[in-house]
């Protein structure tokens, strides 16, 4: 079910504290931790502690959190030095988007040039 956690999401996991993270950021309905695989000198996850498979379904169910989501990536972008410079957040929908885990996540990417288009 929605918003409950997911026996087999790796994400649930980290929220629960079942498989560890280099948690940079946490909050009471987000956490936010640095990518295992890193596209950018600055890459960090930012989730909302609650299960849904994407941003879009957490945005339709639970909108204050989506919120929550997207003011947590500009505070990491804050706290890793890279607001002034620039960054990046983007949310994979899909595995034809390179969505890998189907729970609702932001990317926050920075600290280098980013082209445009991306992909």
């Amino acid at each position: 079910m929605a918003g409950e956690p997911q026996a087999d999401c790796l994400f649930c996991k980290i929220v629960s504290g079942d498989v560890p993270a280099t948690v940079v950021r946490e909050t009471d309905t987000t956490v936010a931790f640095r990518d295992i695989n890193p596209q950018a000198p600055t890459h960090v996850l930012v989730i909302p502690r609650v299960h849904h498979p994407d941003g879009a379904s957490l945005a339709a169910a639970e909108p204050a959190i989506a919120a929550d989501v997207l003011r947590e990536a500009g505070n990491v972008a804050a706290q890793e030095g890279i607001d002034a410079s620039g960054y990046r957040i983007v949310f994979n929908t899909g595995s034809g988007a390179g969505q890998t885990v189907f729970h609702a996540h932001a990317h926050v990417l920075g600290g280098r040039g980013l082209q445009w288009p991306p992909g």
